[in-house]
């Protein structure tokens, strides 16, 4: 069966944002860098940067993200949100804590309509989440 994740995509802060999220969502998080293939980057400066990275939760929820080096086109992600939804209201109360730590909250963690919790915040990287603790 096919696979959709989100990939983020950075100037230079792939190494940290994905660090975040593992100490966030947890999981094992591999990380390979531009500098580990020959004639990728051309300045000695951005061999470190992040080539791609992906974090495997141990629920099987994958996210990815990548540097943007110098000569490469970057803007900054715009129109678009990660949804964590699924979780009970206990995980998605504790995921909402750590995410919002230096974040940009644009709507509380609280009781929507339709039940169970709902917010949404733009994190200390740029991202926007939306988080859905389903009803108990």
């Amino acid at each position: 069966m096919p696979n959709l994740n989100p990939y983020l995509s950075f100037r230079t802060e792939a190494r940290e944002a994905m660090e975040f999220y593992r100490s966030v969502l947890g999981g094992e998080l591999d990380i390979s860098v531009f500098g580990e293939f020959p004639g990728m980057v051309q300045s000695p400066e951005q061999q470190d940067l992040v080539m791609h990275a992906q974090l495997t939760t141990p629920d099987g929820l994958v996210l990815m993200a990548s540097d943007t080096p110098d000569g490469m086109t970057y803007e900054k992600p715009q129109g678009i949100s990660v949804s964590l939804s699924g979780n009970t209201q206990e995980v998605t109360q504790r995921v909402w804590d750590r995410l919002s730590e230096g974040a940009t909250i644009t709507m509380p963690l609280d009781v929507p309509p339709w039940g169970g919790t709902f917010g949404m915040l733009v994190d200390r990287f740029g991202i926007v989440w939306m988080l859905h603790g389903d009803p108990e």
